[in-house]
């Protein structure tokens, strides 16, 4: 029997490295030149990171990979949102081009983009360089009416983003960075949420682009319906194939694939929190490896957090998506990292640390 490179990537994850690395980046941590806590969070993440990469200091993620995956959703039919499926293939077209917002984040933090086609409906403007052509069909079915789509093309879209993943770090990437475009996408996120945290279409299905008042009852009938086709013990791939998206599912093979190479992923909004639920419901140790990078202003995204047990770098009241919030929090972990490497010990810098009052570092 083969194994797909999803399958692979699945059964290589470990768990993270709590008790050795991450226990003495915590010891370090309160030798630094600085009351014990003072730093906050920071302190937190910069153990995440020595558990992730299983050695303290871990190393400072310079090169950094934003992974834009694309696809397009029939559930759009049912006016979930004023925008036209051809936007998906036209911003496509623009992020190749660096005009998107994820492309001058992306340059102000020092990190490439890479796109990938995997499910879009339109065609792309021939003139869109250096995008991955990793099409499984073109886009999914009405999750309204049916299934997204077949098991297999979940499958299939799992092991893109696993591919992708081990591409990226092959080449060099540290850190990467969850990435998404598909006009329509916020309904089968919000679906997502709602399967599995049990919370009501009501309280996790949000505006998406700003949709009113009319649209957005239409939106949550929707996904209330869609969830409700499901079994109460239904498998995680069976909720994706149901009622996700095939960017969606890329991206929850991308993590996976991050976490088997012992990679951080910093997850963006709605969408990537969505795609981490799924990862982290198929491959628990998955969740280590994950940093939340923002709050996303959609309710899902906040219910998905909770569930996941992440908190945000940021809170910038954004709701874009393509992987814009993630990519803004790129410069957090870095310092995180940075901290622990570079910042002199009471004893190195030779200053008194009798007055050193210890505090406990919370969870990122």
């Amino acid at each position: 029997m083969t194994h797909s490179a999803f399958d692979k990537a699945a059964g290589s994850v470990r768990a993270i490295d709590t008790d050795g690395a991450g226990a003495a980046a915590d010891a370090r941590t309160d030798l630094l030149t600085k009351p014990r806590g003072s730093l906050g969070r920071l302190e937190a993440l910069g153990t995440q990171l020595a558990a992730i990469a299983r050695t303290c200091p871990p190393p400072v993620p310079t090169a950094v990979t934003v992974c834009v995956f694309a696809g397009d959703h029939g559930v759009l039919a049912q006016g979930v949102s004023p925008w036209p499926q051809e936007v998906t293939a036209q911003m496509v077209a623009n992020f190749c081009a660096g005009g998107a917002a994820v492309n001058v984040l992306a340059r102000q933090a020092g990190a490439s983009v890479l796109v990938i086609d995997v499910g879009v409906a339109t065609p792309i403007p021939a003139d869109s360089v250096d995008l991955l052509h990793r099409n499984i069909r073109f886009g999914t079915a009405d999750l309204s009416i049916g299934p997204a789509m077949e098991q297999s093309e979940a499958r299939a879209a799992l092991s893109v983003g696993a591919e992708v993943a081990a591409q990226a770090i092959a080449s060099g990437a540290q850190l990467l960075v969850t990435g998404e475009m598909g006009i329509g996408n916020t309904t089968p996120a919000a679906a997502l949420i709602s399967a599995f945290t049990g919370l009501t279409a009501a309280e996790v299905t949000g505006r998406g682009t700003g949709i009113d008042d009319r649209t957005l009852i239409k939106k949550t009938t929707v996904v209330h319906e869609a969830v409700a086709r499901l079994a109460p013990d239904a498998e995680p791939l069976t909720i994706l194939a149901e009622v996700g998206g095939l960017e969606i599912a890329a991206l929850a093979g991308l993590i996976i694939g991050g976490a088997a190479a012992g990679v951080p992923v910093l997850v963006d909004g709605v969408i990537a929190a969505s795609a981490a639920m799924v990862a982290c419901a198929m491959v628990p140790d998955a969740r280590g490896y994950l940093i939340a990078g923002h709050l996303s202003v959609e309710p899902g995204a906040a219910a998905a957090l909770r569930h996941l047990q992440l908190t945000p770098l940021l809170d910038l009241g954004m709701r874009l998506g393509e992987g814009s919030g993630a990519t803004l929090a790129i410069p957090l972990v870095q310092a995180a990292a940075r901290i622990l490497s570079e910042m002199a010990t009471f004893n190195e810098a030779k200053v008194d640390e009798t007055t050193n009052t210890a505090t406990t570092n919370t969870a990122v």
